[in-house]
This record gives C-alpha cells, sequence and structure tokens, in this order.
C-alpha cells in the first residue's frame, strides 16, 4: 500500500462518458474519502455536487453512479455489496439501491472504488473492466437479450466465466421505470428505476473483472468477528435455512403481510408461500454473496406447471408477499415463475406486485375493463394475469406500457379515482411492510428521501425486545428500551432517527443489513482498514449529512413536505384480521414528521435544512 492510499481502498474513481466515449480516472484524497466514504454518501455526494438543476431522469444529463464502500470486498460476512445512486424516474428524486452478489466487490479487485457514468452511447454498448484497464464496446448483439443470455454472450465473448457483470434486461432497454440493475442473475438494486436510467444511457451491462484486493492497514476485527457471528450463530439460522420470509405466518397473524393491494389482513393460505413452503417443494439449495457464510439466498426449480430455471435464483419476502399475497396469488409455481421472469427482465418485484395489484383493484372497481386489458381479467388471485402482465408492462405492451410508467403516473392518466388504490410515496411504489403495524415503519415512509423505501427505516417489531442484540445495543448508547410497534413518540422519532442513520451508515461502507453488527463493531472495522481512528459519533455525523444532501437535492428537483405523506389507505381500517379496526392517526403522523425535521436540524414547518446545520454538516 502507498503512502497516499487509505486502507480498503483501490484509491481511484472512474468517469465514463458515453457521449464521446471518453474515460477519465480521478483519485480522490484521505480528507473526501473520510468525508463521504463511499457507497450511498459517495453517491449522494456526486449527484448533488454535479447533477444542474431539473434534468431529465431518462435524459443524458442524468448520471449513474455505482460505488463500493471501503468495507466492500474484504474477508467477512456482509461485505459483498454495492451501492447505485441516480436521479429517479420515479420520483424525480434521488434513487438509492443497495445490492448483493459479487460484482462489487470485483470492481474494487479491477481497481475502482466507483464508476460514474454520464451521457448516452449512440448506439448499445457496454463497458469493460478488466485490471484497471477500460474498454467501452459494441452491444448491438446483447440488446434485447434476457439477463442469462446477455450474461453468458458477454463471458463467451471476452473468454472469462468469473467476469462479473451488472446489468439490464428488456425492461431496463424499454425505459419501464421501475427497471432495475441486476448482478449476475439474481441480486437487483431493485429501488428507484436505475435500470430504466442505465437502459436511457444505452448501457446494457459493465463487466468487470480483477485480480488486486485493496490492503488494509490492519486486518486484526476479522477473524474476531467472524468468531463472534458463529457464537451468535443463532440469530441469523433462519437466514440460513430458508432465507427472508421465514416469518410471513407472523406477519399474517399481527396485519403486517399486505394482502390485495393493502386492503384487506387475512391469508389463510400464506403457508403454501412463505420461505419453508418454497425450501421444501420448489427449492434445490441456498446460495451466498461474496464471504458470506449466511448464504441467505433462495435457489429454486419448478418443471410444471411452469418452468422455472434455477439460474435466476428464487423469490425473498419482498417478491413473495408482493406478486404473492399482495396480488391474492398462493401459488408457489406461479410467484416462482414471475420472480424469474422480473430477474430475466430486470423488474422491481416490489414496484411490479404493487403495479398488478393496484390494477387488480382498479379492475375490480371498474376503472378498467377487459377493453383496456387486452381481454384479461384482472382480477386478484389470478396468477394468469398475474405472469401476462409482467411481460407486458417490460415490453410496454397494451395496458403494459401505462403500468410501465408506476402507479402514481397510471392512476392519474385513469382519473377516476383510482388514486385511492395506488400504494406510493413519492411516486416509489411501498416495500411490503405495513405502517398501521409499525409506525416507525411508517415515519420512514413518509422522509426517507427515496419514498417509501423498507430498507433504510425502522421496522418497529424488531426492537420491542430490550434483552436481544438490539435492545442491548440501543441500552449502551442510552435509549433504553421497549420501543412499543404501535408508538410514534418522541422516543419512537428518535429511535428511527438512529436506526435510519446506522443504515445509511451501512449503505455507505457498503455492508449488508442482514448482518446484525452493531455500530461500535462497524466502527471498530472501519478504524482498522483505514487506519482513521473514526467514532461512532463521525459515522452518525456522516449519515447525517448524507441524508440533508439527499433532502436539498430533492427539494431542487422540486419535491416538498407535502410530498413526505402516506397513502389515504393507511389512515384506513383493513377490512378484516387484527387491524379491521386499526388505523394510523394523521394528527399523530404529522406531529412525528414535524419532530423528525426538528431532529434534523430542517425547519418543522417545511422540511428545508437550516442554513446553520448546512453550514455545521459542511455542505456546500
Amino acid at each position: 500500500m502507498s503512502d497516499q492510499q487509505v486502507g480498503g481502498y483501490a484509491g481511484k474513481i472512474l468517469r465514463v462518458n458515453l457521449s464521446d466515449n471518453s474515460t477519465a480516472v480521478e483519485t480522490p484524497d484521505a480528507p473526501f474519502l473520510r468525508k463521504y466514504l463511499g457507497g450511498a454518501s459517495l453517491g449522494t455526494y456526486f449527484l448533488w455536487k454535479e447533477l444542474e438543476p431539473g434534468v431529465d431522469a431518462l435524459g443524458p444529463d442524468n448520471k449513474l453512479i455505482f460505488a463500493a464502500g471501503p468495507l466492500t470486498g474484504i474477508p467477512l460476512p456482509g461485505s459483498g455489496r454495492n451501492c447505485i445512486v441516480a436521479k429517479s424516474p420515479l420520483t424525480g428524486g434521488i434513487a438509492k439501491s443497495e445490492v448483493g452478489e459479487f460484482w462489487g466487490a470485483e470492481m474494487k479487485r479491477a481497481g475502482y472504488d466507483a464508476i460514474i457514468v454520464e451521457g448516452k452511447a449512440e448506439k448499445p454498448v457496454y463497458l469493460c473492466v478488466n485490471d484497471g484497464e477500460v474498454s467501452i464496446r459494441d452491444a448491438g448483439h446483447l440488446w434485447g437479450k434476457n439477463t442469462k443470455e446477455a450474461q453468458q454472450m458477454v463471458r463467451a465473448k471476452l473468454g472469462d466465466d468469473k467476469i462479473r457483470l451488472a446489468l439490464i434486461g428488456p425492461a431496463g432497454e424499454n425505459l419501464v421505470r421501475y427497471a432495475c440493475v441486476m448482478n449476475g442473475l439474481y441480486d437487483a438494486a431493485g429501488r428507484g428505476g436505475t435500470g430504466a436510467v442505465m437502459g436511457s444511457k444505452n448501457l446494457k451491462a459493465i463487466a468487470v473483472r480483477g485480480h488486486q484486493s485493496p490492503a488494509m492497514v490492519s486486518s486484526r476485527p476479522i477473524p474476531e468477528l467472524r468468531k463472534w457471528l458463529k457464537e451468535n450463530w443463532e440469530t441469523l439460522r433462519g437466514f440460513w435455512e430458508y432465507g427472508t420470509g421465514i416469518g410471513m405466518d407472523g406477519f399474517e397473524a399481527v396485519g403486517n403481510l399486505p394482502v390485495r393491494n393493502f386492503r384487506d389482513g387475512l391469508f389463510p393460505s400464506v403457508k403454501k408461500i412463505d420461505a419453508p413452503a418454497v425450501m421444501n417443494n420448489i427449492g434445490i439449495k441456498m446460495d451466498a454473496c461474496f464471504a458470506c457464510t449466511v448464504r441467505c439466498k433462495k435457489v429454486v426449480q419448478v418443471k410444471k406447471p411452469y418452468v422455472v430455471d434455477p439460474a435466476y435464483g428464487g423469490p425473498e419476502y419482498e417478491t413473495l408477499a408482493s406478486i404473492g399475497s399482495n396480488c391474492g396469488i398462493d401459488n408457489l409455481e406461479a410467484i416462482a415463475k414471475g420472480n424469474e421472469l422480473c430477474n430475466a427482465y430486470s423488474l422491481d418485484t416490489i414496484s411490479i406486485g404493487e403495479v398488478i395489484a393496484f390494477a387488480m383493484e382498479c379492475f375490480e372497481n371498474g376503472l378498467l375493463s377487459t377493453a383496456d386489458t387486452g381481454g384479461i381479467e384482472l382480477r386478484f388471485g389470478s396468477t394468469e394475469a398475474m405472469l401476462k402482465l409482467i411481460e407486458m408492462i417490460a415490453r410496454r405492451e397494451g395496458i403494459g406500457d401505462l403500468l410501465a410508467e408506476g402507479v402514481a403516473r397510471a392512476a392519474q392518466r385513469i382519473g377516476k379515482g383510482a388514486e385511492a388504490y395506488a400504494i406510493h410515496v413519492k411516486g416509489l411504489e411501498a416495500g411490503m411492510h405495513e405502517p398501521r403495524v409499525k409506525l416507525g415503519l411508517g415515519l420512514g415512509f413518509m422522509v426517507n428521501p427515496h419514498g417509501a423505501d423498507h430498507c433504510c427505516n425502522l421496522h418497529d417489531t424488531m426492537y420491542t425486545n430490550v434483552a436481544d442484540w438490539r435492545g442491548k445495543e440501543m441500552a449502551h448508547l442510552g435509549m433504553p428500551g421497549p420501543f412499543p410497534a404501535d408508538d410514534i413518540g418522541p422516543r419512537k422519532v428518535a429511535l428511527f432517527r438512529f436506526v435510519q442513520s446506522k443504515l445509511i451508515v451501512f449503505d455507505s461502507l457498503v455492508v449488508c443489513q442482514f448482518l446484525p453488527y452493531s455500530y461500535e463493531q462497524i466502527n471498530g472495522l472501519l478504524s482498522a482498514v483505514t487506519g482513521w481512528d473514526t467514532s461512532v459519533n463521525e459515522l452518525m455525523r456522516i449519515a447525517e449529512r448524507t441524508l440533508t444532501m439527499a433532502r436539498l437535492f430533492n427539494l431542487r428537483e422540486g419535491l416538498t413536505a407535502a410530498d413526505d405523506k402516506l397513502p389515504q389507505r393507511f389512515f384506513q381500517p383493513k377490512t378484516d384480521g387484527v387491524l379491521a379496526d386499526k388505523a394510523l392517526d394523521p394528527e399523530k403522523m404529522e406531529l412525528a414528521r414535524r419532530y423528525y425535521y426538528t431532529l434534523m436540524g430542517w425547519d418543522e414547518e417545511t422540511g428545508v435544512p437550516r442554513p446553520e446545520k448546512v453550514e455545521e454538516l459542511e455542505i456546500s
């Protein structure tokens, strides 16, 4: 490691301008890296600093930023991730999405901490990065291919089956506003439409290959954390055995499972589609991201009545709920097929499920007819309708062209009260979790800069136990529990702010949110790897800066406090189940929103960051 290089970093940022086929390399200094770390924070900085106000999210002036962090690629579970940031074609604000697999670690091994893509190619291209060498190559033969076909063709052309690809399928090419970027074939940077941005640049894929891992100042905490994970394995056993979705029946029992577009509460056949059902009936193995022993990713195979290719992995919780219970569907094989189609076309499974559920409710209430749908009976529970719509949306055929715009735009065009069935915040379809159960999550849906994001959010039911690792961490940091899930008072708002900040730090380092590392463990690891003497307070300040930059970006793009609002459905009871007589209190949610603004140093009415806060955070 050279005297100038910081431990954990490759030390270079690659810029690629597709309009003129130029590339440039930047070498950020240590103070810059310490201020912005990587991942979410680094991407947010470049978007805020460099994007001209009002650019078209699907135009050549948008930027598409792929960023790793100082902990990406170290030999520790949870380190195999990268972040993608752009202006969102769904919300008009910032899009941020994290993704696993091996791509982020391989990008760093290839010599770069981040790749910033600018401009638009005249014709389809893909980017090849191999041990620091960069080339822009013709992708005419790849355009129109699904992700598996494209990956196979690139690897064959380059003669290396260990090349890692971040790529899009036809949905990204067709600018479906919630198209995603796939790392490989079953790891998706799902949220916000980054795949549409990639398609708008005529960029099919970024292929990376490298052989040099960034040096670390010290690796001392790594074996200690591995040992700690082994000693606390029961915390992760469910993920290891089944992946996400193991608690779906419990979710249904307490009202947290979205059913028929968040309208209903009861889904008696939930055990037909939960994670144990997946692994016991169609699962063939569990798979892992880079260096991870948790192996939480399901791989499935189906031979009838649908053929499902195991190369595309298998459905996780968000998918099981979104195109399952939220569409009234309990056919496991059909859900697995829907998941395969989404990964092949590069579609966000959360948004696609919410869009289809929205269309089904519109159809059942007479807002859409078979004349609109091309003869399809869009009724809850119809596997045929669900699978057909995925293909029509990816190809923008028939009603799929309208639904490819997302629920917010589709509802506006349909009119006739369709907005009542559009479950989104700022244009981003809601994650598969229930704010009427998790009130802090509801606040997060409101104020997160990316929209109704379930990731950088508080899942209230995880903080009701003072004895588990979360409760112990909060007590150690001076915020002892318990925190009732149905509370949204000042202590809960403060808890949400803490959890949101911690997860922003994870997304900047970049570390998987599923790993139960504490703030102090992560800080100790960062200090050892980089050689910096960081603190938990410093990391929290980085998160605060990142969130405030994102807020300033959104304000500049026209989003205001008026956009920090939940769909009206969450202020109404469900039709049945435990939430049949419960709904959010709009006054309490409004007070929580204002208090969050205050805690962030923003104006409590407008949510505009106060000048003194901007100065304190050194945002320029």
